[in-house]
């Protein structure tokens, strides 16, 4: 039989500027208050979020002042790359190995653009063998974190015994806009952080952090304009459909389903999920699709408070957590993202 991958290691990383939830709220009645007329009733999104503070690249100043394609792409290379070595020096470190073990590096990163791409600007500083397998991910958006995750397992699965590093970079600040008065861009000015997370898989591991038995995706149709980015002059625009939580509350349950059966499991052999924390509404929506009682979702709660929506690595800021807590059982990461697509990737802990 083909060895199951295992998750070695993992690591997180946040950019150096933190920025609380208050101070955001009244920069954005001073910037948009007078010209967006929708804003007051829009404005408790900043208390509702449930978010206390984040993380960001650039310093709050940087973002008040007009920016286009060209400062918010340098914006992106800079910090990108600085978050890439941080999150994967971190999780080799974990897994006592160096730059020079890894194998296959898969890059997953949907908020800015690069090419070449992160791990090939990377190379350099983190020590890369010259004939390391490059496997960069755009488009993913929230659900990257877990789909990077299942896309590294399967290729750990399929040579096994090599190394692979996943890692993945957002930083959802750089498409905060100025010029859009759009509840959209309100929302995600409320949400928003930056951040990466790292992970080592292989199939050889003696002490792994859990063995990767499972992946699989669920795409409703239809649903291409749910979540995604708009692009123009100025960079990327957030598309948030505002059903999102109601969509997650009435059909997550029926997804997941059925990705449970194609790994062969059910609701009943799952000890715990781990979710991307989309929003405070997103939070209770996954509790009551899923039917985990109001409330269950603590460490979910915990990483949007102290870090925001930081997109793909947010689900992976959340895993961190639970396994710091030694769980017993089977844990099922998940995701939702630009698709409108749910993935998942089983854990036995």
């Amino acid at each position: 039989m083909t060895p199951s991958p295992a998750l070695i290691s993992l690591a997180t990383a946040s950019p150096p500027h933190e920025i609380d939830q208050e101070t955001v709220a009244a920069s954005a009645r001073a910037q948009f208050a007078h010209r967006f007329r929708d804003f007051d009733r829009l404005f408790p999104v900043f208390r509702n979020a449930g978010i206390v503070k984040r993380q960001s690249v650039k310093p709050m100043a940087w973002y008040l002042d007009p920016q286009g394609w060209p400062e918010r792409t340098a914006a992106y290379l800079e910090g990108a790359v600085d978050l890439f070595v941080d999150a994967a020096q971190r999780a080799l470190a974990a897994a006592s190995l160096s730059a020079g073990d890894v194998d296959t590096v898969v890059t997953v990163s949907s908020t800015g653009i690069s090419t070449p791409s992160l791990e090939a600007r990377a190379m350099g500083r983190m020590g890369f063998r010259a004939d390391i397998s490059r496997v960069p991910v755009f488009g993913l958006g929230c659900a990257g974190g877990v789909s990077g995750l299942s896309i590294a397992s399967r290729l750990a699965r399929a040579k096994p015994g090599c190394v692979v590093l996943f890692v993945c970079v957002e930083l959802c600040t750089l498409a905060v806009r100025l010029d859009e008065l759009t509840s959209a861009n309100l929302v995600a000015t409320a949400l928003f952080g930056d951040g990466a997370a790292a992970c080592v898989i292989s199939t050889d591991a003696a002490k792994p952090l859990a063995v990767i038995e499972g992946t699989a995706e669920h795409t409703w149709p239809d649903t291409l304009d749910t979540m995604g980015w708009s692009v123009d002059a100025q960079g990327f625009g957030v598309i948030f459909d505002r059903s999102i939580p109601s969509f997650a509350a009435a059909n997550l349950r029926g997804g997941m389903e059925t990705m449970l059966g194609a790994m062969g499991l059910g609701f009943g052999d799952v000890a715990r999920f781990v979710c991307h924390p989309g929003g405070a509404k997103v939070i209770e929506a996954i509790e009551l699709a899923l039917d985990l009682g109001q409330g269950a979702l603590g460490a979910e709660r915990e990483v949007l408070a102290d870090h925001g929506n930081m997109s793909a690595p947010t689900a992976l800021f959340v895993l961190e957590r639970v396994l710091c807590a030694e769980p017993s059982g089977r844990l099922v990461v998940t995701a939702l993202g630009p698709g409108f697509t749910a993935s998942c990737v089983s854990l036995a802990a």
